[in-house]
């Protein structure tokens, strides 16, 4: 199970290079704010129509979760609107290097040190080579 994830996660990464490419294009054409904001009316219309066809019943609703819990959606504009913008300037591959390394060092972080209630998962010379 575990390599399926890797896998997983492998090509969702690739989706987000394919995503900034072709947001890049379509932000010089119709501006950084349109690209982003057909970009997240398709997702969320997508979204929908997972969560009403696939999405199994859960005890909670989204009203009653903690609500810095509901703050994750509000990382998603800054990061379509920056990679719109950093695409059309530096392209597609500097831009995902970035981005990439930007993941990395917040992510090591947020293991060590446990932030955003996440267990902590101490940093290692072997965390750091994977």
């Amino acid at each position: 199970m575990t390599i399926i994830m890797i896998l997983l996660a492998v090509a969702g990464g690739a989706m987000l290079s394919i995503q900034a490419a072709i947001n890049g294009q379509l932000g010089s054409m119709v501006g950084v704010f349109k690209s982003a904001f057909l970009t997240f009316s398709v997702g969320a219309l997508v979204t929908g129509l997972l969560i009403f066809f696939f999405e199994p019943k859960h005890t909670l609703t989204l009203m009653d979760v903690p609500k810095r819990q509901l703050l994750g959606a509000m990382f998603g504009v800054p990061y379509i609107v920056i990679m719109v913008l950093a695409v059309q300037r530096i392209g597609a591959a500097v831009a995902t290097v970035a981005v990439i390394f930007g993941q990395l060092t917040m992510s090591m972080l947020i293991d060590n040190f446990g932030w955003l209630g996440n267990a902590s998962i101490p940093f290692s010379l072997s965390r750091f080579g994977a």
